[in-house]
């Protein structure tokens, strides 16, 4: 199934909300002040009044309101050491009418999820940040594993890297896109790019800059790779004929109009 992996710049709940009967999950950072509520105790017979929405507060930021995990992970890795993981289900924050809920009709929905606290027992090496605890909320139409969730979160920075070397290195969104069915083949176009830096990884030299460390044939990035690959594809050669010259076509018939062309919506992060 999907997971659809987000920063903390983006709502989860809101996303939670809109990926509501779609089979993904949902797995956002969250500030580690936030709090959530689980749900009311059962109302007795007895009682008067509107129905509590709301039940036992469950504040990040104090463990005394916490009370033991519903479900809890322990692994080793190279990386981070011991990796502890706990979860705790069925939690929903409480709504106010602001922001994305200030104009919404009726009453305000209760999203419900699961909060996740990672805590390793050290950064990778070379890292000599304070360790922080890392919490994550999680969605949708499958349980949270919690192995594949914090791995999956750790994952998101290699892709952002990727992402980021796409964009300004490849020219991933310099062109100016007219049609979503051209930015499919050019974002094909650059993802074949990038797989051909990668298949070359073993035959480009490490072409470093001066204050960049060595590193071993089989680790080089795709950025080191591109800076020797005019020299590998001279050795490779190609597959395609020989340029044929040719002269410029007639170009538009004079008159002719094409109107003005379609826009479509960004898609940006929530203000």
């Amino acid at each position: 199934m999907p997971l659809v992996v987000g920063d903390g710049g983006y709502d989860p709940i809101a996303l939670t909300r809109d990926l509501a009967g779609v089979r993904a999950q949902l797995l956002v950072r969250i500030r580690c002040d936030r709090v959530f509520y689980r749900d009311p105790p059962p109302r007795t017979p007895d009682t008067t009044g509107r129905p509590r929405r709301h039940g036992d507060r469950f504040a990040l930021s104090e463990p005394t309101t916490w009370g033991d995990p519903d479900e809890q992970l322990t692994v080793q890795d190279d990386q981070y050491g011991t990796v502890t993981v706990k979860a705790w289900k069925q939690l929903h924050p409480k709504l106010e009418r602001r922001g994305r809920w200030a104009d919404h009709d009726g009453p305000l929905p209760t999203v419900v999820g699961t909060v996740i606290r990672v805590q390793v027992e050290h950064l990778p090496k070379q890292d000599t940040r304070a360790v922080k605890t890392l919490w994550l909320w999680h969605a949708g139409a499958a349980d949270a594993d919690l192995d594949g969730c914090w791995r999956a979160y750790i994952r998101r920075f290699d892709i952002e890297h990727t992402l980021r070397f796409g964009k300004h290195t490849l020219g991933w969104t310099t062109p100016a896109i007219r049609t979503p069915q051209q930015a499919d083949r050019w974002t094909w176009t650059i993802l074949a790019a990038l797989t051909q830096l990668r298949l070359a990884r073993p035959l480009a030299a490490d072409c470093r800059l001066p204050w960049e460390r060595p590193r071993d044939p089989g680790r080089l990035t795709p950025a080191r790779v591109r800076r020797d690959f005019r020299r590998i594809r001279h050795d490779l050669g190609t597959p395609a004929s020989p340029a044929k010259p040719s002269r410029a076509g007639p170009g538009r018939p004079k008159g002719s109009c094409s109107g003005r062309r379609t826009r479509y919506p960004a898609v940006k992060k929530t203000t």
